[in-house]
């Protein structure tokens, strides 16, 4: 007899090369209960560990460098001689389900990754490993429990027509609000030209930017990038937004801002969840501070030289530590300069083949295009994207805004 008990204390390790999905994944299921939830970023590690701790279930992300899922599954053959891979693989790819159902693992999981969906998975196939190994014991009957627990799992998959008509138009109301969220009319700064693009996943997407005009001359924008896909992050995200919109509209100081809403990210949010963020206020004459929360690196294309100078960040995510402090640093815009900020979805997208669209091709295009202004080198991006990408699914939201000083 398998209880309650027997499941949520099953050893569990978590295989992924990113370690914001790691830490999405263990929030996940130790929410749900699970109290025995291990994790490595090294997939050459896996059967080591395997072959030491004999996991119960291996969450396995399909796309990693050096070695790919497939090939620690062929690996873990090795390990597993009864045949049965404890395995679920973790995939933003539809044409890799059926490859990695065939190469021997038990069910998968998709990115971006929804809450109840993988709760139920875990629990059957979880339930399925523990009477599989059971039933050496215990005969014939446990056997033809198991068969029966395997048929049970596909109602996981098939939901009723009813469900999923209910689920895509909830669906696609929250895609809506979220979409209300962003700036619909974009600002027109004094000496300043802005460009923002946001494309969330299937799914509900952590991504926003926003603007905000100061009584006096100088103006306030930001781009943040929030842990985690679907509900929870969009849940977060609009938590963040209000919170930033609210202190803007103060008057305090950046790094009072930064350190106000960090705070409250710390309190209300679970352990797993943090906030990249880049902040700037810029004044006509080009004047200017920003702080870099735990984003990824800026481009900043100087006019006068060609030269891109990188604005790196200094400073903690937000939301992980209540102690952390914000210290803002300046810069300048001269006239023909160009400032590329984006969330790491645009230099991580990817094609069918896996590659990423990396930050050196990023780096190219505004090396060509920046001096043609904001609005060409947007258009410049999206296509580089499009052809790159050729429609593949992305587990990741993309976003950037540029901003040019135009005199």
């Amino acid at each position: 007899m398998i209880t309650p008990n027997d499941i949520l204390s099953a050893r569990i390790l978590i295989v992924d090369d990113m370690q914001a999905n790691v830490a999405l994944l263990e929030g996940m299921l130790r929410v749900a209960g699970y109290t025995s939830v291990h994790s490595t970023t090294d997939p050459s590690e896996v059967c080591g560990l395997h072959r030491k701790n004999s996991y119960d279930l291996i969450l396995l992300d399909l796309l990693m460098p050096v070695m790919d899922g497939f090939q620690v599954m062929e690996g873990l053959k090795d390990i597993e001689a009864n045949g049965y891979l404890p395995v679920l693989v973790i995939t933003a790819q539809p044409n890799h389900k059926l490859r990695a159902l065939e190469a021997g693992a038990k069910d998968f999981v998709s990115k971006p990754f929804d809450l109840a969906e993988l709760r139920a998975r875990v629990h059957n196939i979880l339930e399925v490993r523990l009477l599989h190994l059971q039933s050496k014991t215990n005969g014939k009957v446990l056997e033809e429990t198991v068969q029966a627990l395997e048929v049970s799992r596909e109602v996981v998959r098939i939901k009723t027509q009813e469900e999923r008509k209910a689920a895509v138009r909830e669906l696609a109301l929250a895609q809506e609000t979220q979409r209300g969220l962003l700036p619909r009319i974009l600002p027109r700064p004094e000496n300043f030209r802005v460009r923002a693009f946001n494309q969330p996943t299937s799914c509900l997407g952590g991504n926003f930017y926003e603007f905000l005009q100061l009584s006096s001359p100088e103006w306030i924008g930001v781009l943040a990038d929030v842990s985690g896909k679907g509900m929870p992050a969009a849940l977060l995200s609009a938590m963040v937004l209000g919170a930033l919109s609210m202190e803007f509209r103060s008057g305090a100081p950046l790094a009072e801002i930064l350190s106000r809403v960090n705070r409250l990210l710390h309190e209300k949010s679970l352990p797993s969840q943090f906030v990249t963020l880049f902040l700037f206020q810029l004044s006509p004459d080009g004047t200017g501070q920003f702080i870099s929360a735990g984003h990824t690196p800026v481009y900043l294309f100087r006019s006068a030289s060609g030269a891109i100078e990188e604005l790196v960040s200094d400073a903690y995510m937000l939301g992980m530590f209540d102690f952390a402090t914000y210290r803002p640093r300046k810069f300048h815009l001269d006239k023909g300069d160009v400032l590329v900020v984006s969330s790491d979805g645009l230099t991580k997208a990817e094609n069918a083949e896996g590659d990423v669209f990396g930050e050196e091709r990023l780096r190219e295009i505004v090396e060509r295009d920046a001096r043609a202004g904001s609005q060409a080198l947007e258009l410049s991006c999206l296509k580089a994207i499009e052809d790159f990408t050729h429609g593949t699914p992305q587990a990741d939201d993309i976003t950037f805004m540029v901003v040019e000083k135009f005199q």
